[in-house]
């Protein structure tokens, strides 16, 4: 019996934020999967080496957490005024399906560093020395991001002295601007408050009936009290990835709301839908002990964020849930808002697994209805490693 060899594919491996994916620029894919469908996802499982039964993706560039089971795919961008295409898969891993539905906030900073190394950015538009503005046209959901990327003698810059918790190493600081973060295709109307409420009653059936606050911002996200769930909002990932039941109620949460969200028709897609919307529980300030052992003080905090992604607690913040988190600070009376105290800001910094982040948004009301001109924070991005990724010629 004959197999199939393997075939080999340009690929660079990369740390954006506290996540890591494999990047491919598209012209580079084969011709199969240069097109969405089957084809390209099958080859895209395979890469990362999912589904894995035992869910360690040991066959594949996957680490095992919802933070590294990622891919990117980049090509100039046929929007007018952006400069490069930038579409995000979500890999399952221990199922056969990739997620298409929304952004990865973290991948979003190397996305920059990518695209100029990679030719995809007029070179006029790079300086020899300074900061090169990107524009990033995310494909996913239909939105402008801004990258700030550092360059210094025509090469982009990856090393400097910017900290980010949830992150060994320092690394250049790259800041990202999400333009207009509501998600228009997303839910009702296209509203950033699908149900017209900043705070609704949700009926969870077996969970029971609480406070949320349903945003569709950087990604769509259902906030609710830690409190009324029976949290305080300090837990760190084996508090909750530990506990079967937990999980349980929080993916029922998570489909109820979709369902209330107008993200699905039925409660049994939220199956197929995995990688939105969020589910996040927050809490006034408070002392804890993040992950890694350094102390975090209530009073450097405005409150605090726990929230789950594919199903686990997140080691730190997925970059799209903070973007709604400072897209909801920024408007009176959601739960983020009230947790944080109330009233009016432009930035919060909230407290998470593995430490603080801060995040900036700049909000309106006009006839009623709120709007978000843009979402600011700061991440940090690396190449970890370049060339090629191999798989079975026939594994798509």
């Amino acid at each position: 019996m004959t197999h199939a060899a393997q075939i080999r594919i340009p690929a660079t491996y990369m740390r954006g934020g506290t996540s890591k994916g494999v990047f491919f620029n598209l012209s580079d894919l084969p011709e199969a999967a240069q097109l969405p469908g089957a084809a390209r996802d099958a080859l895209l499982l395979r890469v990362i080496g999912s589904p894995d039964p035992y869910e360690k993706q040991i066959d594949g560039m996957g680490g095992a957490t919802s933070s590294t089971s990622k891919t990117v795919i980049l090509s100039r961008s046929i929007k007018a005024g952006h400069d490069v295409d930038y579409l995000f898969g979500q890999v399952s891993i221990d199922k056969p399906f990739i997620d298409w539905s929304g952004n990865c906030g973290n991948l979003s900073a190397a996305v920059g560093s990518f695209a100029i190394s990679a030719g995809l950015v007029d070179a006029a538009r790079v300086p020899r020395n300074g900061v090169a503005v990107v524009r990033i046209w995310q494909v996913n959901i239909g939105k402008t991001i801004i990258a700030h990327v550092p360059i210094t003698d025509g090469q982009v810059q990856e090393t400097g002295d910017f900290e980010l918790d949830g992150v060994t190493f320092p690394a250049a600081e790259v800041q990202l601007e999400f333009m207009d973060p509501a998600a228009e295709e997303e839910g009702a109307g296209g509203s950033m408050f699908p149900t017209g409420n900043l705070v609704d009653d949700l009926e969870v059936p077996g969970v029971g009936t609480f406070k949320a606050t349903l945003i569709n911002a950087g990604i769509p996200t259902i906030f609710v009290n830690a409190a009324d769930i029976g949290y305080t909002g300090t837990e760190l990932q084996g508090d909750i990835n530990s506990d079967p039941k937990a999980l349980a109620r929080f993916e029922t949460i998570r489909a109820y709301g979709a369902l209330r969200m107008g993200l699905i028709d039925r409660i049994d897609e939220a199956a197929k839908r995995q990688h939105t919307p969020k589910v996040a529980f927050v809490a006034p300030p408070a002392s804890y002990t993040a992950s890694s052992g350094k102390a975090v003080a209530a009073g450097d905090l405005d409150l605090l964020v726990r929230a789950l992604s594919m199903g686990k607690l997140h080691h730190a913040m997925m970059g799209t849930a903070a973007v709604a988190i400072g897209t909801a600070a920024a408007i009176p009376g959601t739960l983020v808002n009230l947790a944080a105290g109330g009233g009016e800001r432009s930035s919060v910094r909230f407290g998470h697994p593995s430490g603080t982040l801060r995040v900036g948004a700049e909000a309106t009301q006009a006839d009623g209805e709120w709007t978000v001109v843009k979402a600011i924070m700061s991440r940090s991005a690396r190449v970890l490693m370049e060339g090629w990724v191999r798989v079975p010629g026939d594994a798509f």
